[in-house]
């Protein structure tokens, strides 16, 4: 028999709800930083940070690799998958957050998400635009990095990644 619920990732609508409930998720999420001076954020269109501008990212599926996944996210969200595959400069580590939501994808009473962040930041040189936007944002925008850690339209946990030295590029 096939399921004919909607399927985000690899599991369906109703599964996926259930792992949200009851589990953290592992996602990763990329910091864009344009010559050294701006942040790429994208106007989040879906729960959780509805809203808000965020920083790009997803969730890591189950038995994906992590670089697998982070280009995934890059291709997925920014049109980057492969450029992100050839390029000699790779993501730098930038550490291990969470992030934890009252409400969730679903939009289910009573229903928080928890993410398990590993957040990376990627450099790249003035008048770099991504090739593409997902449906998840209404829009991109480069914030300059003090305006973006400090404005209240850009989600708390986006402004985490902000404060502090940001690894230079290498």
């Amino acid at each position: 028999m096939t399921s004919t619920a909607p399927v985000i990732g690899h599991l369906d609508l109703p599964t996926f709800t259930t792992v949200v409930a009851a589990s953290p998720l592992v996602s990763m999420d990329l910091v864009l930083i344009r010559d050294q001076r701006e942040v790429l954020l994208g106007l989040r269109s879906n729960r959780p940070a509805q809203g808000f501008w965020f920083v790009p990212g997803g969730r890591i599926y189950k038995n994906e690799r992590m670089q697998a996944a982070l280009q995934r996210i890059a291709q997925t969200e920014l049109g980057l998958g492969e450029a992100l595959a050839q390029w000699q400069v790779c993501p730098q580590w930038l550490g291990s957050y969470e992030h934890f939501y009252d409400d969730s994808f679903s939009g289910q009473p009573g229903v928080s998400t928890h993410y398990v962040v590993l957040a990376h930041v990627l450099h790249v040189p003035a008048g770099f635009e991504p090739p593409s936007r997902d449906a998840q944002h209404q829009d991109w925008r480069w914030w300059p990095l003090a305006e973006a850690a400090q404005h209240e339209q850009v989600h708390r946990f986006s402004r985490d990644y902000l404060v502090g030295d940001l690894p230079p590029p290498g």
